[in-house]
């Protein structure tokens, strides 16, 4: 999956788009090392074993995407196609920046 999100991140670059890490690792120093080892550059917390955000939006599997809009409203779960996925809600994002 980091290999995907790298690549949106350089697909998107310098456009209104961010990815939100939820990590379930077990430790929070399996966080640190997969954090250093697959080169993650965007925000990523620490949920542990089914914690309190994989709890609230009832999260049975991993990795599971979300993919919000400009303000905020789940638009997708799981798409096939991330980048195929953002692009209208990015330039939708940009419509709106205007």
């Amino acid at each position: 999956m980091y290999p995907a999100e790298r690549s949106l991140v350089k697909t998107f670059e310098g456009r209104p788009f961010a990815i939100v890490g939820v990590n379930s690792d077990q430790t929070r120093e399996l966080v640190k090392k997969a954090q250093e080892t697959e080169k993650i550059t965007w925000r990523s917390f620490y949920d542990g074993n089914q914690g309190p955000i994989a709890d609230a939006y009832n999260i049975v599997g991993w990795p599971t995407v979300f993919i919000l809009d400009h303000k905020g409203v789940i638009r997708l779960i799981n798409p096939e196609d991330h980048e195929k996925a953002l692009e209208p809600l990015v330039q939708e994002a940009e419509k709106a920046k205007r």
